[in-house]
């Protein structure tokens, strides 16, 4: 791998990238390693003559290089990041046929067929998720929940893998989980102040450092990301459900509906899903239950026998973010999204859907995220071809 330099003064500093711990993240280039202490500098910095960054924030322990482009030295390509991450992923040995079957048999057969893609109109135009469109699923398996803490266990133990989260030694949880320990995690992402950078938080400890999940095997596992994901499908032998296949599968049989049951927000006055009920971001009132997470087979099913397929947590799925397939005379026959992108596409809300900030609870409802993005609130569920 290259050198990076560091033009700090007249002298060029080097610093061999294979002696230190870089990772792309977030349209950010970040190493830990010591450099300098308590010194800001915004100058250039040349990786490989590939791209020029500008450099802010060096600490002792870290520093936090701002992606920029140059004409002098090229232009940065996320493919470069996203190849290493997938490589990591692909890297898995899989399970084998045993596990593999085991699995298979635990899933929900999905008849496939045709139905109405996307929403009459976009609450939030940039989803891109209206106006409605026909598409034609073929029959395939879906896994009644999310993948759970004790199933992402195994797949840890038996392949030793380690997510972003804990490779890169830190993922956002929500600012309320955190309680007593809220003022030691102080960072937040531009514009959103109830996500709080968590070092040490990760899949195995949610809200970060004392915490685990012991006592929530059966909850979602959360602060993966979607090469995590693609990971965990490369060792179970299944693969991540596509955007299509998974809208058809949440409607449950039913045309045109708001939710997995129907219409109603609350059928018959009571909760059919884990949201955010209270003043949005600073009181949950935890009216359904629960405050973070719920137990992946909380709630009914719906028509189909899957669980949760809104709310609890952002499911990932195969696709690229990018628009629906195109309407046209005859229906789109299982659509799998752009050929090539960046962001990936994450479908059914979260358990901090609120009807005042993200009210994307609802079956045809879509966001994008960045694949190696990881928060408190990110889990996926598997699927398979018959």
């Amino acid at each position: 791998m290259p050198d990076v330099r560091f033009f700090l003064q007249p002298s060029v500093s080097v610093i061999p990238l294979a002696a230190t711990n870089w990772t792309f993240r977030h349209g950010q280039m970040r190493c830990r390693t010591k450099v300098h202490s308590g010194t800001h500098w915004r100058q250039p910095l040349i990786l490989g003559g590939l791209a020029t960054y500008g450099v802010k924030n060096i600490t002792k322990d870290c520093c936090t290089l701002d992606l920029k482009t140059s004409e002098q030295s090229g232009t940065y390509d996320p493919a470069a990041a996203h190849q290493l991450h997938i490589a990591q992923s692909l890297a898995v040995t899989p399970a084998g046929e045993a596990l593999t079957e085991n699995l298979r048999a635990e899933m929900m057969e999905i008849p496939g067929g045709v139905f109405e893609m996307g929403a009459r109109r976009s609450s939030f135009p940039s989803d891109l998720d209206s106006p409605r469109r026909k598409v034609r699923v073929s029959p395939f398996l879906l896994a009644p929940t999310t993948v759970t803490n004790s199933q992402f266990d195994r797949f840890t133990r038996e392949t030793g893998y380690r997510t972003v989260a804990e490779r890169e030694g830190w993922s956002f949880v929500f600012h309320l989980l955190l309680g007593a320990e809220l003022g030691r995690w102080p960072d937040s992402p531009p514009d959103l102040p109830w996500w709080r950078k968590v070092h040490g938080a990760s899949w195995s400890a949610p809200e970060g450092p004392g915490s685990d999940v012991v006592s929530r095997p059966d909850h979602p596992v959360v602060h993966v990301t979607w090469y995590d994901a693609l990971a965990y499908a490369r060792w179970s032998g299944l693969r991540l459900p596509r955007e299509a296949e998974w809208e058809f599968a949440a409607r449950g049989g039913l045309k045109n509906k708001k939710f997995p049951w129907g219409d109603e927000l609350m059928p018959g006055g009571r909760y059919a899903m884990n949201t955010f009920q209270g003043a949005f971001p600073h009181r949950n009132s935890g009216d359904d239950g629960w405050i973070g997470t719920a137990p992946a087979d909380a709630f009914a099913p719906n028509g189909y026998g899957l669980y949760n397929m809104t709310g609890n947590v952002w499911e990932w799925v195969q696709d690229y973010f990018g628009a629906l397939p195109v309407a046209g005379l005859l229906p789109a026959q299982d659509p799998a999204g752009p050929e090539d992108g960046y962001a990936r596409v994450q479908r059914g809300g979260s358990y901090l859907c609120h009807v005042s900030y993200c009210d994307r609870y609802h079956v045809h409802s879509r966001t994008q995220n960045d694949p190696d993005s990881s928060a408190g609130n990110c889990g996926f569920r598997v699927a398979a071809d018959l």
